[in-house]
């Protein structure tokens, strides 16, 4: 019996992925599809220096600390930005679809507009480097 929790499709217990290849061999489809489309919409607009690791499981994006996750669940995908602060400021876009404090889910068959996930990677790029300002000026 599956609690409220949502159950993830890749990275259960005893079989996390240590890579971005790994975790995605293990997502059937049409998870895999709809996650790779978001996936490609991320990093077409990272900056240099930006980084895809595993974190808690899942693909995570880096730059200058963490940007934006990524996930395939049983019945649908989610996008982490790694804060409220996109999920508030896109907020009209994102009527659509189901959101929370810091998950922005959408089924398979409705991926992300890929426009509206390069405006959310660019905004967690602006806090990450606003963020970073703010300790080097505090130092």
């Amino acid at each position: 019996m599956q609690s409220g929790r949502t159950k993830r499709v890749a990275g259960r217990a005893n079989t996390t992925p240590k890579t971005h290849v790994a975790y995605f061999a293990a997502v059937p489809e049409p998870g895999r599809a709809t996650l790779k489309r978001v996936r490609d919409g991320i990093r077409s607009v990272l900056p240099a220096g930006a980084t895809e690791t595993i974190s808690y499981g899942i693909p995570t994006f880096n730059y200058k600390g963490a940007l934006v996750a990524i996930a395939a669940f049983s019945d649908h995908c989610s996008l982490f930005p790694m804060g409220s602060s996109a999920i508030k400021q896109f907020a009209a876009d994102l009527k659509p679809y189901r959101t929370s404090k810091g998950t922005i889910q959408f089924p398979f068959d409705k991926p992300l507009p890929a426009t509206l996930v390069k405006k959310i990677v660019k905004a967690c790029v602006a806090r990450n480097e606003a963020k970073r300002r703010g300790m080097k000026a505090k130092k």
